[in-house]
């Protein structure tokens, strides 16, 4: 498939730019000498650490997906998945040390947002999107087209998930270059977004929601 192609290219290139934002934050925070190091209880911090555990969810998913089929095109998406978020997580916890801050936090998750209780963390689901341990038991006990569909069904969920946790630190995080990291993962993810509900018809079946 074509797109998967321009996908991995895509990938590539974020994972380039990735290295030149986390320079540009270790340098001087948004590009300012004088911009203020967040807090604790900052958008900046509470998106860092919401995302990475996000993030950290999605690579578990490719990974399964990896092993479960040999469809080479879901194979490629998955490791492209796999490959920029999980470069993406390293830079949110990077920033994290940077900043000196914790990377955990008492405060329900999405608290930042003020939506500390949008997701009551049953079964594992921590934030909107992020697929429940029994939906991840699932994935890991289906093969060929059966585990294809699912994992593109859960995927999509999580990336609307964390569009909607990226537009929010568009909107409420102050350091330029994550705003701009997330303005970028709000782009990338609606395109793969687009790209599994294809791979999903071709395969007969649909996005849950």
């Amino acid at each position: 498939m074509r797109q998967v192609g321009l996908i991995a290219g895509a990938a590539a290139v974020a994972l380039v730019a990735a290295g030149a934002i986390t320079y540009a934050v270790a340098e001087d925070g948004d590009g300012s000498a004088n911009s203020p190091t967040p807090t604790a209880d900052s958008a900046d911090a509470g998106f860092a650490r919401d995302m990475a555990v996000h993030h950290q969810q999605a690579v578990e998913m490719s990974y399964i997906v990896r092993d479960r089929t040999q469809n080479v095109e879901v194979r490629r998406l998955a490791y492209d998945i796999a490959q920029t978020q999980a470069n993406q997580r390293g830079m949110l916890l990077g920033w994290l040390d940077l900043w000196n801050l914790p990377k955990v936090s008492a405060d329900p998750p999405m608290t930042w947002m003020g939506m500390g209780d949008m997701a009551s963390g049953k079964d594992g689901a921590l934030m909107p999107g992020m697929a429940t341990n029994t939906e991840l038991k699932k994935l890991n006990s289906l093969s060929g087209k059966p585990a294809e569909v699912f994992f593109l069904q859960l995927m999509t969920d999580h990336h609307k998930g964390g569009i909607h946790m990226a537009e929010g630190c568009v909107e409420k995080c102050t350091v330029g270059v994550e705003k701009r990291l997330a303005q970028g993962m709000v782009d990338a993810q609606q395109s793969e977004i687009q790209l599994m509900a294809d791979m999903l018809k071709e395969r007969g079946a649909k996005a849950r929601s």
